[in-house]
């Protein structure tokens, strides 16, 4: 949805600069700015070219700026439609991006006249507002992520940052990630092998474009070292200062050769850029050790960054330091906002005013409870509240994850944060996926947690709703606890035997046994009146599951005994609105054996199937996208060049795999007759549409077609095969996948 305004500004500009860089772009100031980067290099012999990148980064006005981003943020920005924009917003923005153009295009400008044009320009790109409501997106949790190319999504980590009106999302690739991914059936312990840092664009936080390796293993770290030569490379986030109009990336970094352990800082020109070193800083004042313990980077309302980090070693103290505003090239000595318990993943996220500090339990990545610290005044290195349990995380440890990264979204109807929690556990096998992002709201005093295997998101108004196939039991994989208990997480034991096992079905770690005559309850909180289906895997004895509802209903799903893993379903389950239970119990001494629960709502009303606009990102069309031709849905349609081959191209994302069906509305005009077209999924042609004619460009109708598709991330291609192309193509509404 390019364009959605979803932070009423930008959280990587203040105030001050918003009027300074309009003021500096339009006297083209020529005075070089204070800072001070002169000890970015180490005594090590510096190149003419790191020589020239220091004077550069000291905001150095005398001789013209070489900078690669300008130039490329110009022609990104430049693809922008003013008809899918407020004429208020597209107003400002349009004459930015003109006073832009203009800086890029003259080579005598220099470094204050860039930094000041590049800061003008995402700060009017921040403040574009959509001239619709935009639409609900899919984000399903508990699988492995692809972006828009149906690549693997490498991102451990990192963070989400919005530049402009776009968000970036940065990690960092192990390989660990490529050997759990392939085999999630085991654990690869320590394979935290270092392969690069991954940069994703996405104007809807639920579709990741790839866009570039910001750092890789030859990226140099100073002193002729590089990162290949790190004993660890990760956690990190990255912030924009206004002064140089650099990026700059903050990443932990253990390297020998490089005296221990410290914050390494990159920088580059554009959010994308191949960034270069700029300084490693092996002690932040105030902090007992060097290094940092886990860390992530906050960008505050006002543009101002700050290091979120705890002591390397206990790791029983937290900080909030500020980048230096000169150039970020160094981390201001840490205040202490909290003291205690050792605790690791630390991040924080602002909502209606307060700031919260999120960490987990200091176990080696393990999942646990998110324990919350809160501002008691509007500062955010000011006074913090005691510590406690941030409601929603208890039942499942944080929807089976680790404390990662927070994204606050600031719609136009309601705000929303975004927790993106970390499920690689150095390496894996808890759980499918490595990236569980669930919202978080606040309706009373505190922000609550919403433990959601499926939900979707509208990134322009904030709001979110649950998904059709979101699974309203909690820790169903039994995989929370990550070694053997007798009480489990999220289930209340109920007598007999109960304990955890190794050997889930599908090679997943553990399964729940209950025996002797024993049983477990869980108690759902709320769930919505409807037709439910409940299913899950079970070996062994005999036993049962029952779901009863908050009128007192009750519905039973037999197990019989089974030497290997069976499938059992109970379908049609009527549900009212509240509470439920759902209680499963061995039917004698002999033990029942139960994996992969699922309560899912299947009724006609619930949330089905999305539409995926042709004009929006990552939608592609070869062609234009009109909005000339009346009727059509959106901000636009695709109008196809008149060749054969010259497709239109959707990403789409189900929950799960299956057969879908697909339903593509298109007008075709034309007098020539029907426009036939290779249906391809995921680079596959599966079949072949004709588009009839419609008797006018403004009459629009729709062709329904059945596609395979998986889950997560899958491309369904129109590809046009004479040179008539293809009829103007509006959206494609995409059914659950089912079989």
């Amino acid at each position: 949805m390019e364009g959605d305004i979803v932070r009423k500004r930008s959280r990587v500009v203040s105030k001050y600069w918003k009027v300074a860089a309009a003021a500096l772009l339009s006297v083209a100031l020529a005075a070089p700015l204070s800072a001070s980067t002169a000890a970015a290099e180490t005594p090590a012999t510096k190149t003419q070219a790191t020589q020239a990148r220091e004077l550069q980064d000291q905001g150095a006005a005398a001789g013209p700026a070489v900078d690669r981003g300008l130039e490329y943020l110009v022609s990104d920005y430049q693809t922008r439609t003013p008809t899918k924009y407020t004429a208020d917003s597209w107003t400002s923005f349009a004459k930015a991006l003109t006073a832009a153009a203009g800086v890029a295009d003259d080579t005598s400008a220099t470094a204050s006249e860039v930094a000041a044009a590049k800061t003008a320009l995402m700060t009017s790109a921040a403040g574009l507002e959509a001239a619709d409501e935009g639409t609900f997106q899919t984000i399903t949790n508990n699988t492995f992520w692809n972006d828009t190319s149906g690549n693997p999504i490498h991102s451990q980590g990192g963070g989400v940052f919005k530049f402009g009106d776009t968000y970036y999302w940065y990690g960092v690739h192990y390989t660990g990630a490529e050997l759990y991914r392939a085999n999630p059936t085991r654990k690869y312990d320590g394979n935290v092998s270092f392969v690069s840092i991954p940069v994703y664009s996405s104007k809807d936080l639920v579709n990741w474009k790839f866009e570039n390796r910001v750092a890789t293993r030859s990226t140099g770290v100073g002193s002729g070292a590089n990162l290949g030569g790190a004993g660890w490379v990760g956690r990190l986030g990255v912030s924009y200062n206004e002064n140089t109009g650099k990026y700059v990336l903050a990443v932990q970094m253990w390297h020998t050769g490089r005296g221990g352990h410290g914050v390494l800082l990159l920088q580059g020109d554009s959010p994308t850029d191949t960034f270069d070193y700029g300084y490693l800083q092996t002690q932040i004042t105030n902090s007992p050790t060097t290094g940092t313990g886990d860390q992530t980077v906050f960008t505050d309302d006002n543009g101002k960054d700050y290091l979120i980090f705890s002591n390397r070693e206990g790791r029983s103290r937290g900080f909030v330091a500020k980048f230096r505003e000169s150039d970020s090239l160094r981390i201001e000595p840490g205040v202490e906002i909290r003291r205690g318990a050792g605790r690791e993943g630390n991040a924080m996220f602002k909502l209606d005013g307060k700031y919260y500090h999120a960490a987990s339990d200091l176990h080696g990545w393990n999942t646990s409870v998110n324990h919350v610290n809160e501002s008691t005044s509007s500062n955010v290195q000011g006074s913090y509240s005691g510590e406690y349990v941030l409601a929603g995380t208890e039942m499942d440890y944080s929807h089976v994850t680790q404390t990662g990264f927070f994204v606050t979204v600031k719609g136009t109807k309601q705000d929303t944060v975004i927790y993106a929690g970390d499920r690689w556990a150095d390496f894996a096998w808890n759980g499918i996926g490595y990236n569980q992002w669930v919202p978080i709201t606040k309706s009373g005093a505190r922000p609550q947690f919403h433990s959601v295997s499926q939900w979707q998101f509208n990134v322009t108004t904030g709001e979110w709703r649950v998904g059709q196939a979101n699974n309203y039991i909690l820790n169903p994989d039994i995989q929370a606890d990550r070694i053997i208990v007798s009480s489990v997480r999220g289930w209340r034991n109920l007598g007999g035997s109960v304990t955890n096992v190794n050997g889930g079905v599908n090679g997943s770690r553990f399964a729940l046994q209950v025996s002797n005559s024993g049983g477990v309850e869980q108690r759902i909180a709320s769930v919505p009146a409807g037709t439910y289906t409940l299913s899950l895997h079970a070996r062994g004895s005999a036993g049962q599951v029952v779901i009863t509802g908050a009128n007192g209903s009750q519905r039973t799903l037999g197990i019989p005994s089974s030497s290997g893993w069976a499938k059992r379903e109970l379908t049609g389950i009527a549900l009212p609105s509240g509470a439920a239970t759902v209680t499963v119990r061995a039917s004698g001494s002999g033990g029942v054996t139960v994996d992969q629960l699922s309560l899912v709502n299947t009724s006609a009303d619930a949330p089905s199937g999305q539409r995926y606009e042709a004009e929006t990102a990552p939608a592609v069309c070869q062609g234009t996208i009109d909005s000339n031709q009346a009727g059509f849905s959106g901000s636009g349609f695709c109008n196809g060049s008149a060749a054969a081959g010259a497709f239109a191209q959707f990403t789409v994302t189900p929950a799960t795999t299956g057969t879908a069906t697909v339903a593509v509305r298109f007008a075709n005009g034309s007098t020539s007759g029907a426009r036939p077209a290779n249906l391809i999924v995921n680079g596959s042609t599966v079949g072949t549409v004709s588009f009839d004619s419609t008797g006018a460009w403004t009459t629009w109708t729709t062709k329904t077609v059945t596609v395979p598709l998986n889950a997560g991330s899958n491309t369904i291609r129109l590809d046009p095969t004479t040179a008539a192309g293809l009829p103007n193509v509006d959206y494609l509404d995409v059914g659950a996948a089912t079989g």
